[in-house]
């Protein structure tokens, strides 16, 4: 787990800072020319949208439902669900916590790119963290999700991410 944590103004954050700028870097590279609207599900206050919003100029909404979002980030104070992914181009969760499922079930329809943190998969069974991924890759696999596998290049564990889009 990360021991890192930062204060950018007067707003903190718990965890590697630089999560944010690696995984905006990975969205520019990989989606500029395909997506213009972005999801940031369970974004907190928005510090990815900040970086994809001001240094990219996607347009990107932070959906939490606690609602906290920095001055100027666009956000909705609401739990994500699985049909809002209708309204974005690309869903993205950064540590989504509750609504790791609903952005699985997203990726039946849209791209998604999910880095897990918790297992809020099955609250049945002790899932660490790659049994997480794999039981988020079998659903994939089982949906005809075409995914991929990938490290993020910011301090782990919880680092490891799905890059997904629907079977067309």
């Amino acid at each position: 787990m990360s021991t890192k944590q930062g204060k950018i103004r007067r707003s903190h954050f718990h965890g590697d800072l630089e999560r944010f700028a690696v995984l905006a870097d990975f969205i520019a590279q990989n989606y500029k020319v395909k997506v213009q609207t972005i999801a940031d599900v369970a974004g907190g206050q928005g510090m990815l949208c900040r970086i994809l919003n001001k240094r990219y100029n996607f347009e990107c909404e932070v959906i939490d439902p606690r609602g906290f979002t920095l001055v100027g980030v666009s956000g909705r104070a609401e739990e994500y669900k699985r049909e809002l992914a209708d309204y974005y181009d690309l869903i993205v969760g950064l540590h989504p916590d509750e609504a790791t499922k609903e952005l699985a079930y997203s990726a039946l329809k849209k791209p998604v790119i999910l880095i897990p943190c918790c297992n809020f998969w099955d609250r049945e069974r002790k899932l660490g963290r790659d049994a997480l991924l794999n039981e988020i890759e079998k659903f994939y696999r089982e949906n005809n999700v075409k995914y991929e596998r990938v490290i993020f290049g910011f301090e782990g564990p919880k680092n490891i991410g799905l890059i997904s889009e629907p079977s067309q």
